[in-house]
């Protein structure tokens, strides 16, 4: 398997297809680098030179008792970038990933050329009196509970439910979807799955401040883990050059459940 071992001596596996233009993808939590199956595939035939790695703690990358913070997460994706000589890259980013990958651009722009925030938590999406539309601590506190007591069961709960909206009227549940996160997160580290909220409650408004490379901002309307509401609006106003692309009635899991959807929008975006 290919690997990269970082400054603290920490195996991160990663994925790296194709030629042209590299496009990197960051994955949200506790999935892996398989989450990114459908855009893979879908950038790897028009041309693209796609990779993507397990975060620490996550997939086949290895579980180690320290580094589970987006500090260390950013370092990381430095390190592999760096590893691979990626320059003109393309940054995408679900969910935790959009904060790795808002802050590694914040960071390293000299290596990028564009970004996309897809269902992010950026941002933060914390309810505060400055984001009411944000999770309440409890919400925090039960995602923590739920993934140390009985997470085989909980993993089972939330791709059944707000992660892919399979909990919404006229929803249509797919088992094989359920099944694969499943898969992914059982994979992981339950220690990096039980310290990653942690992460949640930061915030990355000066990240977004200092990025003056084009961002597109994507989320569904029907979002029930990061609310539509807590991000969208407040980070294209934060954002230099960023531009907003909504979708009615599209959950926390839109590009799995939509990939026929947001894969041509992203690549118009790309291409733009």
């Amino acid at each position: 398997m290919p690997t990269i071992t970082t400054s603290d001596g920490v195996e991160i596996y990663y994925k790296d297809w194709g030629t042209g233009q590299p496009i990197v993808f960051s994955h949200g939590w506790p999935l892996s680098a398989d989450d990114w199956d459908a855009q893979m595939m879908f950038f790897l035939q028009h041309g693209y030179r796609v990779i993507a790695h397990d975060r620490r703690g996550h997939g086949r990358s290895e579980q180690v008792s320290t580094g589970n913070d987006m500090e260390h997460w950013v370092e990381d994706l430095a390190a592999l970038t760096a590893h691979l000589g990626l320059k003109d890259a393309v940054h995408i980013g679900h969910s935790t990933g959009g904060g790795e990958v808002a802050r590694y651009v914040a960071r390293y722009q000299d290596r990028v050329a564009k970004a996309v925030l897809v269902a992010s938590l950026t941002p933060n999406m914390y309810q505060s009196a400055d984001n009411p539309a944000g999770q309440p601590l409890e919400w925090f506190e039960a995602i923590k509970d739920g993934t140390l007591n009985n997470r085989a069961d909980f993993f089972r709960e939330v791709p059944e439910g707000p992660f892919y909206g399979f909990n919404l009227p006229g929803a249509e549940r797919s088992e094989g979807v359920i099944a694969n996160w499943w898969r992914q997160a059982m994979a992981g580290s339950i220690q990096a799955h039980y310290e990653t909220p942690n992460s949640w409650l930061e915030d990355y408004t000066e990240d977004l401040r200092k990025i003056t490379v084009p961002v597109l901002v994507m989320h569904g309307e029907a979002d029930q883990v990061v609310p539509f509401a807590s991000s969208v609006p407040r980070a294209v106003d934060l954002l230099k050059n960023g531009t907003q692309k909504t979708y009615p009635g599209y959950a926390h899991g839109m590009l799995t459940t939509h990939a026929d959807v947001l894969n041509p929008d992203l690549l118009a975006f790309i291409q733009s």
